[in-house]
C-alpha cells in the first residue's frame, strides 16, 4: 500500500513558455516554484535573481534564455512535485518535444500582453496529440495587456483548447489589485514591488459589502465579471481536465510571486499522478511491481569541474533502487548505479529509491542514448521519443588541429544530448550538423569551446531536407544509393540518410523510387 501511496502523491509536469520573453520570464519560472513556496535548499530569499534557478549553463545566463531542459524536484504539501523546465526558444523545439514525453501534465505560461505565440501553438499540438492535461497561467498581470475575456477567446481559438478560468484578475497593469480564486473562493491582494507570498482572504459570498473595503470600486466590476464567467464557462469538472478536454486558467505575476501559490495549490489536487506509458510491446502501468524507465534527455558537463555526463530517466513503473543491477535493453547488459541523483537545477543529491513519476539522473560513460529503456529484465522499448528532420545544415570543421580529439569528443557527446544531429557524408566523409534553428549552431560552438576547449568553424551547405531511408527491396535501395551517392549520409547510429538539396529533388526521388520509404523522424 505504501508503494501505491508514493505513486499517487507524484506530480510531474513541464513548463512551456513563450520564447522571446527574455530574462524576466526565466526568473519568473523558478520564482514561480521557488520563492513562492520557499522550497528547502532552493530559493532561500525572495530577492529577484537575474536568471531562473533552472538556467544553470553560462550561455543561458548570458542570453537570458533556456537552451536545455533542466529538472527540479521538491516536496509540497505532502506531494512530490517534479518540474521539467523546457526551452522556450523555437530553435530548441525538438528538445521540448522529447521532454513532453516524460510529462504527465503541462503548465503553459502566456504573456498577458503578447498572448498566444507561434512556439506555444506548435507545442500545444504535441499536447493534443498525446492528450496531455494542460493548465494555463496568464502572466505579468501587473503590466498592461489584453482584456481577460479577449485573451481567453484567443487561447481557445489559437490553441484549439477549451478553457475554464479558476481564478480571475482584478484589473491589470498599474491598477492591478489581485485575483479572486474561483476554485477555493478566496481573495488574494497584490502589493506592488514585493516578492512575498500574500495571505488569502476567505470570501465565499461576493455580495458581502466587505469586498469594497478591500478593492474599492472594483468590487462591483469583479461581481459583474464573475457573473459573466459563470454564465459563459461551465462548472469545472476534474475528469474533463484529466481527459485533456478542458484547461483551467489562472492569472498572476510570477515575477512578483503572485497568483502562483493559488495555481500550485489547485495543481497538486487535480493534476494526474503518474500515467501509463506505451511501449512497442505493451502498455506499462505505473502500479506494476517491476521497475521500468526510459532515457529522455542526456546532458554533458552539468558540472564543468567534473566533466560529468548525466542521463535523465523517467521512472514509469516499480521502484528504482540504488546499487541494483538493471537491464539496458538496447545493449543487453545489466548495469548497476551507485550514485543516482535527484535534481534542484544544478544542485544534486543521491537518492536510494525513486518511484513512478520521478526523474533521476544516472552518471553515464557513454552507454546511453535518448530513448533507451531500463528494466528489471523485461525486453520492452518505449515509444514516442524521436529525432526530427533538421531544417538547417552546415559542415563542421576543426579550427585548431591540436585539439582534434577534444573536438571529436565534444561533437560526439553533444549529439548524444540531442542538441543537433550529425550526418557523415558517404561521398566525401565530411561531417554535417543539422539543426532546427540557427541559434543551435551558436550554442554548439560556445559549448565546444568552453566545455571541451575545442574550436570549430562552420561552412554553409545548401540542403533542403534530411530524411531517413528504408526499403524492403534491397536492389532498389542499392540502386538509389548509387544514383544519389553525393547525397547519401549516415547518421550517428549508422542509419542511411538522404540529404536532398531541394524540394523538387526530394519529390522526384519519392516519385521514382516507389518501394523506398522516406521518413522525417528517426522513429520508424
Amino acid at each position: 500500500m505504501a508503494f501505491i501511496d508514493e505513486i499517487n502523491r507524484r506530480r510531474t509536469f513541464g513548463i512551456i513558455s513563450h520564447p522571446d520573453a527574455g530574462k524576466t520570464t526565466l526568473t519568473e519560472k523558478l520564482l514561480l516554484f521557488g520563492g513562492a513556496i520557499h522550497v528547502a535548499g532552493a530559493v532561500k530569499s525572495n530577492k529577484i535573481k537575474k536568471t531562473a534557478t533552472s538556467d544553470f549553463m553560462e550561455i543561458e545566463r548570458q542570453r537570458g534564455i533556456s537552451v536545455a531542459t533542466s529538472v527540479m524536484g521538491f516536496e509540497y504539501k505532502g506531494h512530490k512535485v517534479n518540474i521539467l523546465d523546457t526551452p522556450g526558444h523555437q530553435d530548441f523545439a525538438e528538445d521540448t518535444f522529447r521532454t513532453l514525453t516524460a510529462c504527465d501534465s503541462v503548465i503553459i505560461v502566456i504573456d498577458v500582453a503578447k498572448g498566444v505565440e507561434e512556439q506555444t501553438r506548435k507545442l500545444m499540438k504535441v499536447c493534443r496529440m498525446r492528450k496531455t492535461p494542460v493548465i494555463v497561467f496568464i502572466n505579468k498581470m501587473d503590466r498592461s495587456g489584453k482584456d481577460a475575456f479577449d485573451l481567453l477567446d484567443e487561447i481557445e481559438e489559437e490553441l484549439q483548447l477549451n478553457v475554464n478560468p479558476l481564478s480571475w484578475p482584478i484589473n491589470m497593469g498599474p491598477d492591478f489589485k489581485g485575483v479572486y480564486n474561483i476554485y477555493h473562493k478566496n481573495l488574494s491582494l497584490f502589493t506592488p514591488g514585493t516578492q512575498t507570498v500574500q495571505d488569502t482572504i476567505e470570501f465565499n459570498d461576493l455580495s458581502n459589502p466587505q469586498l469594497e473595503e478591500y478593492i474599492g470600486d472594483d468590487a462591483e466590476v469583479l461581481r459583474e465579471e464573475l457573473d459573466l464567467v459563470s454564465g459563459v464557462y461551465p462548472e469545472f469538472n476534474v475528469e474533463d481536465y484529466l481527459n485533456a478536454e478542458i484547461a483551467p486558467v489562472f492569472f498572476g505575476s510570477a515575477l512578483n510571486n503572485f497568483g502562483v501559490q493559488e495555481l500550485l495549490d489547485v495543481f497538486v489536487k487535480i493534476a494526474p499522478s503518474p500515467l501509463p506509458c506505451q511501449t512497442v510491446e505493451r502498455m506499462i502501468q505505473p502500479e506494476e511491481e517491476k521497475f521500468s524507465g526510459f532515457v529522455f534527455k542526456i546532458h554533458a558537463n552539468m558540472d564543468p569541474n567534473h566533466r560529468d555526463r548525466i542521463a535523465f530517466v523517467k521512472i514509469v513503473s516499480g521502484t528504482f533502487r540504488r546499487n541494483t543491477p538493471y537491464l539496458h535493453v538496447r545493449n543487453g547488459k545489466k548495469i548497476k548505479f551507485s550514485s543516482p541523483t535527484a535534481f534542484m537545477a544544478e544542485k544534486k543529491s543521491i537518492v536510494d529509491e525513486a518511484y513512478p513519476g520521478d526523474i533521476i539522473g544516472l552518471h553515464d560513460t557513454g552507454n546511453f542514448k535518448i530513448g533507451d529503456t531500463l528494466t528489471e529484465g523485461e525486453k520492452i522499448n518505449f515509444k514516442g521519443i524521436p529525432s526530427f528532420s533538421p531544417e538547417l545544415f552546415k559542415y563542421i570543421e576543426n579550427a585548431d588541429p591540436m585539439k582534434s580529439k577534444q573536438l571529436a569528443k565534444g561533437i560526439d557527446q553533444l549529439m548524444d544530448e540531442g542538441v543537433a544531429q550529425l550526418f557523415t557524408s558517404q561521398f566525401n566523409g565530411r561531417k554535417v550538423i543539422g539543426t532546427v534553428g540557427a541559434l543551435q549552431f551558436e550554442v554548439i560552438e560556445y559549448r565546444l569551446l568552453h566545455e571541451y576547449s575545442a574550436s570549430c568553424r562552420w561552412e554553409h551547405i545548401n540542403l533542403h531536407k534530411a530524411c531517413w531511408i528504408k526499403s524492403n527491396d534491397d536492389e532498389e535501395l542499392k540502386e538509389f544509393k548509387k544514383a544519389k551517392y553525393q547525397y547519401i549520409a549516415k547518421d550517428k547510429h549508422g542509419r542511411d540518410v538522404f540529404l536532398a538539396d531541394s524540394g523538387y529533388m526530394l519529390q522526384m526521388a519519392q516519385n521514382n523510387y516507389k518501394n523506398l520509404e522516406f521518413h522525417f523522424t528517426s522513429e520508424f
